[in-house]
Formats: structure tokens, C-alpha cells, sequence
């Protein structure tokens, strides 16, 4: 559904500020699920309009939960630590020490 405001530029969907807070995670979760493939395979403006949107709905989201938990983890600190951590333990998996990203 696209709207236009008075400026004249075109919006897609409703005004985030008039969805009630169960909406507003749907889209959320919608607009970050299709994220991927419109960055890697939509146009410009269509990757133009879903920044547009995302931001819009995120700008929402933060208002409305200015005081939401934020992980000690997704810090700077916690990745600081979580960097530290990772030079002292020994890595598993197929990026262990000499595996390049062709693999061995």
C-alpha cells in the first residue's frame, strides 16, 4: 500500500506511529527477513525504499522502548571480550588456524 505525505514523496506501507506494538514487530521482523535478497538482488530504488522503511520502523521501535535490555555481549566491551577470548582459546571448526576460506 503506498501513500504520499505532503511533500509529495512516497511512502510505502502505514506510518510506523500507527501501527500498535504487535504490528510493528511483524514488520520488523518482515523488513529484516527480506533484507538479504533485496540487498543482493533488488533494484536501486527498491533498495532505496526498504532503507527508507527499515528506518522508519526501527526509528519507531527505539522510540517507543528507549530503555529495551541491550545485551552486554553486543557492546564494544563484550566484543572486546569475546575478541579476547577467541586469541586464548583454540579455534574449532573449518576456520581452526591454517584453514584458508577455500578450505583444506
Amino acid at each position: 500500500m503506498d501513500e504520499h505525505d505532503e511533500r509529495g514523496t512516497t511512502m510505502s506501507g502505514v506510518d510506523p506511529a500507527r501501527l500498535d506494538d504487535q504490528q510493528l514487530m511483524k514488520e520488523l521482523e518482515n523488513i529484516h527477513r527480506t533484507r538479504h535478497d533485496t540487498l543482493l538482488y533488488g533494484s536501486n530504488d527498491a533498495l532505496r525504499t526498504h532503507n527508507e522503511r527499515m528506518a522508519q520502523l526501527e526509528g519507531e521501535y527505539l522510540r517507543r522502548n528507549p530503555r529495551r535490555f541491550v545485551s552486554p555481549a553486543r557492546t564494544r566491551d563484550g566484543a572486546r571480550e569475546r575478541a579476547a577470548a577467541c586469541t586464548e582459546a583454540t579455534p574449532v571448526g573449518k576456520w581452526g588456524p591454517g584453514a584458508g576460506h577455500g578450505g583444506a
